[in-house]
């Protein structure tokens, strides 16, 4: 097996990715990912602090399924993640449910932080959670665990809403063009309205919307 992942829902025969993603991802950048993670993981035996917490929101962030595929921009290495992958069947489940609510965390924890906001319980928990993963936690343990990250997850969208419609304003139904343009075009999905607004403001009265 040249690499693992199953953190999204097409992953290849439901049992995860072990030659190449199904996402395009390559076995070398899968690799690195899970390098990066045994370096955050080494990261949060820190004392929380704002640079350390974002470096954490960060890191977990680019190694969202297909968020990024730049290897140079991943490089380091401490906790072999095989110890999960290879591990226990239950143990491994467990705390990939851990990891991967603290890498849907880390999007919307990022999108929060951009505007200004941010949550001192959602941000110890990223230490907390990520710590965890190296441990020889017993199975209630790491359930007990896996209950928290969903409900810090919840804590975490309320604060993206909150940044959202404090910035923004609520969102209303409005009226857009369905011509098709003979150009090219930007797909917009996700929760980065930092993002968006940045976008509109360059495509201003250029004929784009």
């Amino acid at each position: 097996m040249s690499m693992f992942c199953f953190q999204c829902e097409q992953t290849a025969k439901g049992q995860g990715c072990t030659v190449c993603g199904v996402c395009g991802k390559k076995e070398d950048t899968a690799n690195l990912q899970d390098e990066v993670i045994s370096s955050l993981i080494e990261l949060s035996k820190n004392k929380p602090n704002d640079e350390t917490t974002l470096k954490i929101i960060e890191g977990l962030f680019t190694t969202i399924t297909n968020a990024n595929f730049d290897n140079e921009s991943l490089k380091t290495m401490k906790y072999d993640m095989n110890k999960i992958w290879q591990g226990n069947e239950d143990v491994r489940s467990l705390k990939s449910l851990i990891l991967f609510g603290l890498k849907g965390m880390a999007a919307y924890a990022h999108h929060a932080w951009v505007l200004g906001y941010k949550d001192e319980t959602v941000n110890n928990f990223f230490y907390e959670g990520l710590s965890a993963l190296e441990k020889d936690l017993s199975t209630d343990e790491l359930i007990a665990l896996v209950l928290k990250t969903g409900e810090v997850n919840f804590k975490c969208m309320e604060m993206l809403d909150r940044a959202n419609t404090e910035t923004y304003g609520n969102p209303e139904p409005t009226k857009v063009t369905k011509n098709i343009e003979a150009k090219p075009f930007i797909v917009i999905t996700g929760h980065d309205l930092h993002d968006l607004k940045m976008l509109l403001e360059q495509t201003k009265d250029k004929g784009c919307l």
